[in-house]
């Protein structure tokens, strides 16, 4: 077995390479929100809807994470990984996306998440999963959907106005055709971001069939806790913001007077 690889669930294969990336994914989006925390307790207190340093910020964080899903999709494709072992990590990603939804309920009631990264997630790993086959068009399709809201946005504040307030509710907007944001504090609609999962797809299928070291190639000995970090992003996902939360209001707590 290469150094690059290793057997994770029912023997299927792992690549160091892109636990690497999802590692470093996680561990950026740590301190993106170690530093949302510091601003939420007034601690350091900053604009993370408005100021460009953090707007684009999350979104390079979370487009790594899509193409990085995308990516991983691409190998399970290769592999011939079946509907059953998906479903059983799809399972838990829906889990968790409605634990978040109540716990961000509890703590942001007013703004809690209802469509947030794991939930685009689940419903997009399903799509690009029955899209997989469509090959170069999953570059074309990825185009589309990340130029679609933009299509949406100038028809709703144009010729369709009078449907904005259908896809501005909470019934479409989960779609991302949206005029204007809904308030919520992590919002990742299915267009455009199901455009940069399907780049991933396509991407990996064309690292595998034509540059197959670049994606299954040996991981830097540097790099191997940033493996280690993404072989459990899920689990490092739904721990980390109590764990900082936590602490913060601990040390809230001992400071007070």
């Amino acid at each position: 077995m290469p150094a690059s690889s290793r057997h994770g669930e029912r023997g299927a294969a792992r690549y160091d390479l892109l636990d690497a990336w999802r590692g470093l994914a996680m561990l950026w989006m740590t301190v993106f929100h170690f530093c949302f925390d510091l601003s939420h307790f007034n601690y350091w207190p900053q604009d993370f809807r408005a100021d460009p340093f953090w707007t684009v910020q999350r979104t390079l964080i979370v487009s790594l994470f899509l193409l990085c899903a995308g990516l991983g999709q691409a190998v399970a494709w290769q592999q011939g990984v079946g509907w059953g072992r998906f479903f059983r990590r799809w399972g838990r990603i829906v889990g968790c996306a409605l634990l978040v939804t109540a716990g961000s309920y509890a703590m942001f009631p007013r703004s809690f998440i209802y469509f947030g990264v794991l939930h685009g997630m689940a419903l997009m790993l399903l799509v690009v999963r029955l899209t997989a086959g469509w090959g170069r068009w999953l570059w074309l399709a990825g185009l589309l959907a990340v130029a679609s809201p933009w299509l949406a946005a100038w028809a709703l504040e144009g010729p369709l106005a009078g449907w904005a307030r259908y896809f501005n509710g909470h019934a479409l907007n989960w779609l991302g055709w949206v005029s204007r944001k809904p308030f919520t504090e992590d919002y990742v609609p299915v267009f455009p971001w199901i455009g940069v999962m399907w780049w991933g797809m396509a991407c990996g299928q064309w690292l595998l069939a034509r540059r197959a070291p670049w994606i299954a190639g040996p991981l830097p000995r540097a790099a191997a806790p940033l493996a280690a970090l993404g072989r459990y992003s899920l689990g490092y996902y739904m721990l980390h913001q109590p764990v900082m939360i936590g602490a913060l209001m601990l040390w809230g707590w001992l400071g007070r007077p």
